[in-house]
């Protein structure tokens, strides 16, 4: 509509100069005449006449030039209209394929992102939404195949198909495979915070909490996870690798992850104690029996006074004496009487061990009290009643089972 009111107005101009032309020429007294010769022809006409034919020619030369002009460039703009039709179609397709997704018509969604991803102006986002729904409906094949296929369409989006591929196999429980791509990822940019915060959720996953233990500092460097969720994950890893230490029996390894461990972790409430107990699980409690003592000396804690009393020390009757000192500090403490009860036994010293695993029971009954008391009493020949200790100490024991049953029922 433009264009043709535009010709129509172009139009009127020519025709309104022709017609000013014309009679500003002829009125003059002598309008004048052309004459032009080609060969043997000759045209004459008047001034006047020339240059309304030279002021229509121009318009109609103008005219033709545009027409000439527009059927040149009629294939690129056809060309043009053609893939403005297909991207739009994709930009449709992929909006199509991301509600089916999210409806769970994952088998449509890949069928009509697929399609169209060849003529998107954003094919990488066409098949990575098309392997997260191959991915829901258990085709794994597919989902590898579209993301290989995303690779060598996309040059250059390695990060986003790789991260992609990591979470899928996350998801997909497929841990050794995600592990893999996240380790080539992680090889390349170590600092990706993406990257790193899946790497953590596999490391969990497979429990490789020496590889969380590595990634911690970048993990807090890069703000990856919150202060208080790196203070956990630090927590458990360490606990984790003090645990797994213990169960190979690797003093040498437990006292690198202690010597290892920030200030902040070993003062976690529990921590302390699994260190203490991993290094007398594996035989090497005399070298921290005075850093035990030490630990129960500026923190009393029950846990810690029972592995006190589980060092195979050197000398016990040492510990014996160190224990009996906190007495008159706790006297009235059930399990310090019990641990001293312990002591005693092993030095061979029943009657004091009868007397403290006697005042342990009064205080509070307990199923090792009974145990170790039952074991002074046939030591000392009296089998009838340590018999009478050991039942007493499994119906104890019995009772808690119960207990506990019926709490979680």
């Amino acid at each position: 509509m433009k264009k043709l009111a535009y010709f129509f107005i172009t139009l009127a101009i020519a025709t309104g100069l022709a017609v000013f032309a014309y009679y500003g020429i002829n009125s003059f007294d002598a309008p004048g005449y052309v004459l032009i010769g080609i060969g043997h022809w000759a045209l004459e006409t008047t001034l006047a006449s020339f240059a309304v034919a030279v002021i229509f020619s121009f318009f109609v030369f103008y005219y033709c030039l545009g027409v000439l002009t527009w059927l040149f460039k009629l294939p690129i703009r056809l060309k043009q209209r053609s893939k403005r039709i297909r991207l739009n179609r994709s930009q449709e397709a992929l909006i199509a394929g991301l509600v089916d997704t999210a409806e769970g018509n994952f088998e449509k969604a890949e069928t009509t992102l697929i399609k169209h991803a060849s003529h998107s102006g954003a094919p990488l986002l066409h098949y990575l939404t098309a392997a997260r729904a191959a991915q829901s409906r258990g085709a794994f094949d597919k989902r590898d195949a579209y993301l290989k296929e995303a690779a060598a369409r996309t040059p250059g989006s390695d990060m986003a198909i790789g991260l992609t591929q990591a979470e899928l196999h996350l998801s997909g429980k497929e841990f050794s495979q995600a592990l893999e791509t996240l380790t080539n990822l992680h090889s390349i940019h170590p600092t990706h915070a993406g990257v790193l915060k899946l790497l953590h959720q596999t490391y969990q996953n497979i429990g490789d909490w020496e590889g969380i233990r590595k990634i911690l500092p970048s993990l807090q460097a890069h703000k990856v996870l919150m202060e208080t969720e790196i203070k956990l994950l630090e927590t458990e890893a360490f606990s984790r690798l003090l645990r797994q230490a213990a169960e190979y029996g690797d003093a040498a390894e437990i006292t690198l992850l202690w010597a290892d461990m920030p200030q902040t972790v070993k003062k976690m409430p529990g921590i302390s104690a699994i260190y203490f107990a991993a290094m007398i699980n594996a035989g090497a409690g005399d070298r921290i029996e005075d850093e035990l003592a030490t630990a129960l000396a500026s923190h009393w804690d029950a846990t810690l006074l029972v592995l006190y009393g589980s060092i195979r020390s050197g000398s016990t009757v040492n510990q014996l004496e160190m224990a009996q000192r906190w007495l008159q500090l706790h006297p009235n403490d059930a399990v310090l009487l019990m641990v001293l009860g312990k002591l005693s036994l092993q030095c061979h010293e029943l009657d004091k061990a009868y007397d403290y695993l006697s005042s342990s029971l009064a205080v509070e009954p307990t199923v090792q009290a009974y145990q170790l008391l039952g074991d002074c009493l046939f030591a000392q020949g009296d089998k009838d009643s340590a018999s009478q200790n050991y039942k007493l100490g499994l119906q104890l024991a019995s009772s808690e089972v119960v207990s506990r049953i019926d709490s979680v029922s």
